[in-house]
């Protein structure tokens, strides 16, 4: 059974408030060692937590050796004030500040830098983001500091423009990456990162009647074309579910991610996340 590159221990897949107000103030042990036994059922030995700013995927790290589990997590994930991330990481002012808190997570032993450079998809509207992108500057200068560090980078980055400007500044994992263009999956392709499309955020939505059908069905079906695209241009794609977001739960959002990648990747399909999960094990580590 494949690991899974992208989840979240303090979300739950039902209403993320909840989920973290459990967290909030003291770990709940219990909600994470049910978690744990899950993930263990069903075979799933490696898991890349996206981190949280109230400890509960560091907990998770603590304990996963218990499970035979081999968790990573990069403390918390960071994005700049007033934007997309302050809800679950922390926010940064400026470079000195965000400089800070690397220092802050190498002293914790965070496994790798998780940054926040774009906004959400809209859902209700496709090709549109819930909040503007960090400038290639910006998004420059926080990897370059990052890897200062001896830090990879995992970037939650949307839109192809700001993909490219991670993918320049060289980013190291590729997550979400909605709305690329033909150049930027060419891009991709051709860079070193591995991209997580996290395909279940998506695909689990269609017929809950939370958003339009024909909006959700065209940004996953843009979604599956350009994976089919980079993997065939020689790109790098790995299974990272995004569990703990709405209606992805922990566990069984490995299958849902596993079975829309098929689709895309046909019988290639282990081979190419075998060798995504490897660069993710390899790379993702202090």
């Amino acid at each position: 059974m494949f690991g899974d590159c992208h989840m979240h221990m303090v979300l739950d897949g039902v209403y993320y408030k909840e989920a973290i107000a459990a967290h909030d103030g003291h770990v709940r042990d219990d909600l994470i060692r049910r978690c744990l036994a899950g993930y263990r059922a069903r075979g799933i030995r490696f898991l890349r937590d996206g981190g949280d700013r109230f400890g509960a995927s560091m907990r998770a790290r603590e304990l996963a050796g218990e499970y035979g589990i081999d968790y990573r997590a990069p403390v918390f994930p960071m994005s700049l004030r007033g934007r997309y991330g302050g809800f679950i990481g922390r926010q940064f002012e400026n470079l000195a500040e965000y400089r800070r808190m690397v220092g802050e997570i190498a002293a914790a032993k965070g496994d790798f830098v998780k940054i926040m450079i774009s906004g959400l998809m809209d859902f209700d509207h496709r090709g549109v983001m819930t909040s503007e992108p960090l400038t290639p500057r910006q998004i420059a200068e926080l990897i370059h500091i990052a890897h200062g560090e001896g830090f990879a980078v995992m970037a939650h980055v949307n839109g192809a423009r700001t993909i490219l400007a991670a993918l320049e500044a060289g980013v190291d994992s590729v997550e979400h990456g909605a709305y690329m263009d033909e150049a930027c999956v060419a891009a991709l392709a051709e860079s070193r990162a591995v991209w997580v499309p996290t395909l279940a955020t998506v695909g689990n939505l269609i017929g809950d009647g939370r958003y339009p059908d024909d909006v959700l069905t065209a940004i996953l079906e843009g979604q599956l074309a350009n994976v089919a695209a980079c993997v065939r241009l020689g790109g790098c794609v790995a299974l990272g579910s995004d569990a703990g977001a709405y209606r992805v739960p922990h566990d069984v959002g490995v299958k849902s991610e596993y079975v829309l990648l098929r689709r895309a990747l046909g019988e290639r399909t282990d081979d190419v996340l075998a060798e995504g999960e490897r660069r993710i094990r390899e790379r993702f580590r202090r």
